[in-house]
């Protein structure tokens, strides 16, 4: 079973642009936002994933994820998931001893910007950059997947 450890925080500067390593184009949707579990459809290049993962509020939860081909991906997206799509621009920076994902979001939820961190446990420590703000890791409406049920632009 997988477990994720993941910590939210909005961002609040860009300044984080100048030490990304790489950046990535996200489109992805979801088929499934019940009470247990969201699964989730998602493009990057020419990558495609499916991602299960279940609906627990905080920072840990159950996370499954396969490989799918790519026009199989495609058609659930414009065929299987609920509108609108999520768009966003994935930056990994790394900050001190961990990778951070600061995605700008585009669409229906364009000005939203989050940071991510991924940690081997709910405890562990790590360095707070300076472009990073508030913690939201507990507040529902910044999941992704009420992202598409509720956009930024709506709030």
């Amino acid at each position: 079973m997988g477990i994720e450890i993941e910590r939210k925080f909005l961002v609040v500067s860009d300044a984080f642009k100048a030490e990304a390593e790489r950046s990535k184009a996200y489109r992805q949707g979801y088929m499934v936002g019940s009470g247990l579990a969201s699964v989730r459809v998602r493009i990057s290049g020419d990558e495609a994933r499916l991602n299960i993962k279940s609906a627990t509020l905080g920072v840990t939860r159950q996370e499954y994820e396969y490989p799918l081909p790519i026009e199989d991906a495609r058609h659930m997206l414009d065929e299987l998931c609920a509108k609108p799509l999520i768009e966003k621009v994935r930056h990994y920076v790394r900050h001190g001893a961990h990778l951070w994902e600061v995605d700008v979001f585009e669409g229906d939820n364009a000005g939203l910007v989050v940071a991510e961190i991924e940690l081997g446990a709910v405890d562990e420590a790590f360095e707070r950059p300076a472009w990073l703000g508030d913690e939201v890791s507990d507040d529902p409406r910044y999941y992704n997947s009420n992202l598409g049920k509720h956009p930024y632009k709506d709030w």
